[in-house]
């Protein structure tokens, strides 16, 4: 989706935004989209832990089941 749009189209969307913005929202409109990337990434990773971790126990759990 976002790979048709090329330099052109970007820089379009660039000066939209500073148009409808104004100067002084954009760093903190980028700085709050930044945040929330943040925040999202360490959760999916948190749960991508939490997930890997649940498998490595279940798969002990089933190790102790066989050697009984």
């Amino acid at each position: 989706m976002l790979t048709n749009i090329g330099i052109p189209g970007l820089i379009l969307v660039l000066v939209l935004a500073l148009i409808i913005f104004g100067p002084k929202k954009l760093p903190e409109i980028g700085r709050a989209i930044g945040q929330t990337l943040k925040e999202f990434k360490s959760s999916t990773k948190g749960m991508l832990e939490d997930h890997s971790q649940s498998e490595d126990e279940k798969k002990k759990t089933d190790d102790t089941v066989k050697d009984l």
